[in-house]
């Protein structure tokens, strides 16, 4: 196997956001390997340049630079650790929205873009990056491969994974607390959200309102359902205010719950969310267009059937026994191209074959979610396109 010099741009590997939990899962293996791989941090590694702990050992930690994004360091960072590995290829990976990156200097490196495609068809600024002769496309989901060679454009494709060791039907937190007293619904049908409250001006990509809209319809219909929400309620990263919106939708107070905003704010462990997943009757993942979805697939894996959008990567990230919901076309004049809004009808519908379903063992979603084990991942999708990577 060929060795590489690697240098890993996203969320740092220690944030939990979905871009951090993908590049500490990629990178662990990586070093396990034997690459050598350095961390370029645009999100969560301010000034200082320091080591960062993998699992398999320390790595550089490249700090942010002063653009937003970071891109202004890229290229220096990058040619400063292929020139500490002088005998290794050395490349780019980048994890994040590749139209952020608009230094002109990244055109004379070589970079594999993990790309996330949420929009029908491809956005012009991503495809006028993954166009570009120094730039490997790498597709996170089918829906974006076929958005990308749509457009005429080869790409990989690698999907998001996770690691089914954690995330498994788990009764009970860390602490002891069953996940079913957690989430507030020991008698309970309980309908789970998890989600980042980060929105696009007044666009909020994770249809927070068609969603508490339809849970209020479908809490008419039944005294004993609870909506455990699991993110942060006020919008402090250009969110949107999340109460507000779930008053003007009629959904009781007495049948919301947050999860503790301190907690979340500090970080949940991936074992304390297994159980939490675990605890819900279904998960509610509609949205208006995802690139790929890591909650989503992290539900499954917890035994929890979803009820999620026919559309983008969404569309393939469903077990047999979860439900896909329809909708119609909602024009992104930012992006110049279509997401799609499910239908709020649809979304009541589903809830309702859900509650009246049960809870109960769903085998098939368990087989379904391994399919997106970490380690099967990467060997299949990492390591034989490093190889290519490195050979060019």
């Amino acid at each position: 196997m060929t060795k590489a010099c690697i240098s890993w741009y996203s969320n740092s590997l220690n944030q939990p956001t979905g871009y951090g939990t993908q590049s500490q899962q990629v990178i662990q293996r990586l070093v396990r390997q034997g690459h050598k791989v350095a961390m370029m941090s645009n999100y969560g590694g301010e000034g200082v340049n320091t080591q960062i702990e993998t699992g398999a050992g320390k790595i550089p930690h490249y700090s942010r630079g002063m653009s937003q994004y970071s891109d202004d360091v890229l290229p220096l960072n990058h040619q400063h650790w292929a020139s500490e590995n002088p005998t290794l290829p050395n490349f780019i990976v980048t994890l994040y929205d590749v139209w952020v990156l608009k230094n002109p200097a990244l055109d004379k490196l070589p970079i594999a873009s993990w790309t996330p495609i949420d929009h029908q068809p491809a956005p012009e600024t991503v495809l006028a990056w993954l166009k570009k002769p120094n730039v490997t496309p790498i597709a996170m989901s089918k829906f974006g491969k076929a958005m990308i060679e749509n457009a005429g454009v080869e790409s990989e494709y690698i999907p998001h994974a996770i690691d089914t060791k954690i995330f498994k039907p788990t009764a009970n937190l860390p602490e002891g607390i069953s996940g079913r007293e957690f989430v507030g619904g020991d008698d309970k049908f309980v309908v789970g959200m998890n989600f980042a409250n980060k929105a696009g001006g007044f666009i909020h990509r994770k249809a927070v309102a068609e969603n508490f809209l339809a849970f209020a319809i479908f809490a008419t219909r039944h005294d004993d359902v609870m909506l455990y929400l699991h993110t942060e309620p006020y919008g402090k990263q250009s969110g949107f205010v999340l109460p507000n919106i779930l008053e003007a939708c009629g959904v009781p107070q007495s049948k919301v719950l947050f999860v503790d905003s301190v907690a979340y704010s500090y970080g949940i462990s991936q074992k304390t969310l297994a159980a939490i997943y675990s605890a819900w009757d279904v998960g509610l993942f509609t949205n208006y267009g995802e690139g790929f979805g890591v909650p989503q697939i992290e539900a499954q894996a917890c035994g929890v059937p979803i009820i999620t959008s026919n559309f983008a990567a969404s569309a393939e990230l469903a077990s047999p026994d979860s439900y896909l919901v329809n909708g119609q076309p909602f024009w992104d004049a930012g992006q110049h191209c279509w997401f799609n809004v499910p239908n709020v009808q649809g979304i009541v519908d589903a809830l309702e074959q859900a509650y009246q379903r049960g809870r109960k063992d769903f085998p098939d979603t368990l087989a379904f979610a391994r399919e997106y084990e970490a380690d099967k991942v990467f060997d299949e999708g990492w390591k034989p396109l490093i190889e290519k990577l490195a050979s060019k």
